[in-house]
């Protein structure tokens, strides 16, 4: 079991979630932890990308990124993880309320292939998915070393406080629009998460991001578990995914133990 020190944020962390709309817990899955399931994912996922059954998302180059979703958290070693009791911990704490999975999935930058994600905050479009409020976030779990030239995540540090912004369908993705970009790219700090393998990034709703695309011979991979509010479920069902289920936390590293 981890102890409360590996599940709720520190003073420091916090203060960085309120202030900036994020943080970065440097190492929340160990070394060995991250062997198993990045080997495992890896194994799996390019078997099924091989067989045309992983979904691709592609950008206004022509380049894809591939992804695949899970609709469930069930007992393999994504559903588990995404249960894990730090994740729920630190996903709890900074939303501030009994929360649940709302999604998770894998996003799978291949060497010189991966594509570039536009500027978008994720409550841009799960507020069209019946969620009335901003009581969400994300946790970004680096598998791979995440640096400029592989397409790591980018913010604009702050911009969770400009609440909502508009958004527009664009090229298969929902982008912020432009004129508010523009203003935001001016007055909020720009800054490259680049992270190391078992770096997690734990991200308001409302903050604004996206990336680039992977220029370098390096996978960039990255394991994302949203989470929702219980009270803030959506009101209508949009999809197959974020429909309140209750979250079974169970203790840090039970996803080894899967097949």
């Amino acid at each position: 079991m981890a102890n409360d020190t590996d599940i709720r944020p520190t003073a420091d962390e916090a203060a960085a979630y309120a202030r900036d709309g994020y943080f970065i817990r440097k190492g929340l899955l160990s070394p060995d932890e991250v062997e198993d399931f990045r080997g495992h994912a890896r194994a799996q996922l390019e078997a099924e990308a091989a067989a045309g059954g992983i979904m691709s998302k592609g950008d206004k180059q022509g380049n894809a990124t591939l992804l695949k979703m899970w609709t469930t958290a069930g007992d393999d070693k994504y559903g588990l993880l995404a249960r894990d009791e730090r994740m729920v911990g630190l996903a709890e704490s900074t939303i501030g309320a009994p929360i649940y999975l709302y999604s998770h999935k894998m996003t799978m930058k291949q060497p010189r292939e991966g594509g570039a994600w536009e500027w978008h905050q994720d409550f841009g479009y799960w507020y069209n998915y019946g969620c009335l409020a901003p009581q969400m976030n994300s946790i970004y779990v680096s598998l791979d070393r995440a640096t400029r030239e592989n397409g790591c995540l980018q913010v604009l540090k702050g911009t969770h406080a400009l609440g909502r912004l508009d958004h527009i369908r664009e090229d298969g993705q929902t982008n912020v629009s432009q004129e508010h970009l523009d203003a935001a790219l001016e007055r909020f700090e720009h800054v490259y998460v680049e992270m190391e393998p078992g770096d997690a990034l734990v991200f308001h709703g409302n903050l604004l991001h996206r990336s680039d695309a992977n220029r370098s011979d390096q996978h960039r991979w990255g394991y994302i578990c949203s989470y929702n509010a219980v009270e803030n479920a959506p009101f209508k069902r949009v999809r197959d995914y974020g429909n309140y289920e209750e979250l079974k936390t169970v203790a840090a590293g039970s996803f080894k133990d899967a097949a």
